[in-house]
């Protein structure tokens, strides 16, 4: 099977690198891409040798290219936002691991959709932007699509293989929570969290962008707009409890009242491992989960005055569509500047906020991608307005 990773230098795309150099004999590394770490990508092409390698900028492509060159590597650089699109759809792949975070992961998504591949969602903004949109793609071009977040990859595990089934099936599913790091902090504190600090998670090891999300709970928030389309259900299907151990992933309550979980050590070769090898199963090098040395389960409800931004979710799924795409592009701005030290870590709720009342997508606006990307842009103006007004 013949692999691009979309985001290789990033948490989800090494990791995915680290299942397939335990599968060499099964897996072949067509494509990687990077953002900004060039020295990483070469170390990764030197090592996996794809035919090709992209980079957002034409001169950090041609630079790349030189340095690969020298060292005796065929691989080929391509730079810019098509050719994402070009590698992901390209006819010799035949998965694509989504890992690119953020809205700009959205175009080569559809493309690889559209294109029928086995896509590996780990970019939830394809669907939190995307939405009926990306569904519609991916039906149309027959491709498999496999929740990579481990919520959404347990979920996936606890229903049955013939997807006809699953509204007959669900009664709700339940998302869980670890908190994050300030689940037992004094919200009096939060204006004084530094950005270190909303990066230290206590169980998951992730980029500095999805680690604050997950101290804001606003992970949850976009991982709940995710399941609606991923599961097609109702928002009032999708619950959310804290489990401050992360070793039961997620749940589903069945309609006679069972519930299906699944389990795990906080590792996220297992579910890169499954939507690699589904409907199989194959080693992923994560460790066993030992039960005897757990100290025990815990589950508690998601305090929203703790975690303002969850409640967005369910908000901005019963509110004209597009509201999703809105919160997710107001998101990016507000954390991306509390990570710059322009704003305090409780100003990120009052940007997502304020934009959402400021930025009200038309009924039936968002019917393309180029539709999406506008209201993607007048959300991010409009966000980072109100960053700058909170920042004075």
């Amino acid at each position: 099977m013949r692999v691009c990773i979309l985001g290789s230098t990033g948490s989800i795309g090494t990791s995915t690198l680290d299942v397939l150099s335990r599968h060499v004999d099964r897996f072949e590394v067509f494509a990687l891409t990077a953002h900004h770490r060039v020295d990483d990508l070469l170390a990764q092409c030197l090592a996996w040798q794809p035919k090709f390698a992209v980079l957002p900028e034409r001169a950090q492509a041609q630079a790349l290219q030189a340095r690969l060159r020298d060292a005796g590597s065929s691989t080929a650089v391509l730079s810019g936002a098509q050719a994402l699109c070009e590698v992901a759809s390209h006819p010799e792949v035949d998965a694509v691991m989504a890992a690119i975070v953020g809205a700009a992961g959205l175009p080569p998504c559809l493309a690889a959709a559209r294109a029928g591949k086995r896509l590996m969602l780990a970019n939830k903004e394809a669907l939190v932007v995307g939405g009926a949109l990306f569904m519609s793609a991916v039906r149309e071009g027959g491709a498999m699509l496999l929740p990579i977040d481990s919520e959404h990859s347990a979920i996936f595990q606890c229903l049955p293989e013939d997807r006809s089934v699953w509204a007959r099936r669900i009664d709700h599913i339940i998302l869980t929570a670890s908190g994050g790091p300030f689940r037992t902090r004094d919200v009096k504190t939060f204006s004084s969290v530094t950005p270190d600090q909303a990066c230290a998670h206590p169980n998951w090891v992730m980029g500095r962008k999805i680690s604050v999300d997950s101290a804001t709970m606003m992970n949850k928030a976009l991982e709940v707009i995710e399941a609606r389309w991923l599961f097609d259900l109702k928002p009032e299907q999708i619950k959310v409890v804290l489990h401050p151990q992360s070793i039961v992933h997620s749940m589903v309550v069945c309609r006679d009242n069972s519930v299906m979980a699944q389990m795990g050590t906080p590792d996220m070769r297992v579910p890169i491992a499954y939507g690699l090898s589904f409907p199989e199963r194959m080693v992923s090098g994560a460790g066993l989960l030992d039960f005897p040395a757990l100290a025990g389960l815990t589950f508690e409800e998601a305090d929203l005055q703790r975690y303002p931004g969850l409640s967005l979710a369910w908000e901005t799924l019963r509110a004209p569509e597009g509201s999703t795409a809105v919160l997710n592009a107001a998101n990016e701005v507000a954390v991306a500047a509390f990570l710059a030290g322009a704003i305090r870590f409780d100003h990120i709720h009052e940007v997502n906020a304020r934009t959402l009342e400021s930025v009200r997508p038309e009924p039936d606006e968002c019917t393309s991608i180029e539709c999406l990307i506008e209201l993607d842009a007048r959300a991010r103006r409009d966000a980072a307005l109100h960053a700058e007004r909170l920042a004075q």
